[in-house]
């Protein structure tokens, strides 16, 4: 695999700061970001209902627009939940189409107090999607399937309650140049 061309794929729950950990990561590693909330804010906003199938589909749009990056030569960073086996292994089969160098970062926020105030006072300004309740996130956080073996080499864990100076010397020690 080519150690240019990279995929970096974020996880974690809603509120835990994937977004902010993106851009900043981006802008470090001159990355594009695929973003999935956004796709799917659109659809919405095109008339589709919020449902498993309209959020599997936004996932779709960004593969599609993420392996056209990859394409091009770009690194990418995915900002997305990416909690089930399914979508994982999405990220895993386009960095071998692609002969990208995948990586995990799983962003957490250690301070559930914090936590819960980014998640209530958060406006992403989406038209048509709402933000998600805390009953919301915590059921996000039953359903999230383990890390694979092969996976946890690939991985590091992001603490967003940590200043974001230390989360990104934590990342550019672990992520590929």
């Amino acid at each position: 695999m080519s150690a240019s061309l990279s995929l970096i794929a974020l996880s974690g729950l809603p509120g835990a700061g994937k977004s902010t950990v993106a851009a900043a990561l981006a802008h470090d590693a001159a990355a594009v970001v695929v973003s999935v909330d956004p796709i799917e804010d659109a659809m919405h906003r095109a008339g589709l209902m919020p449902t498993h199938e309209t959020g599997l589909a936004a996932y779709l749009v960004a593969e599609v627009v993420a392996r056209e990056s990859l394409t091009l030569g770009h690194t990418v960073v995915v900002d997305a939940a990416n909690y089930v086996e399914q979508a994982r292994q999405m990220w895993r089969d386009l960095a071998q189409e692609c002969a990208a160098e995948l990586r995990w970062v799983e962003v957490v926020c250690s301070d559930e107090t914090l936590h819960r105030q980014r998640l209530a006072a958060r406006d992403r300004g989406f038209d048509a999607s709402l933000e998600p309740s805390w009953e919301c996130v915590r059921a996000r956080r039953a359903d999230t399937a383990p890390w694979s073996a092969a996976d946890q080499d690939l991985l590091v864990r992001i603490d967003t309650a940590r200043p974001l100076d230390a989360q990104l010397e934590q990342l550019t020690r672990f992520t590929p140049k």
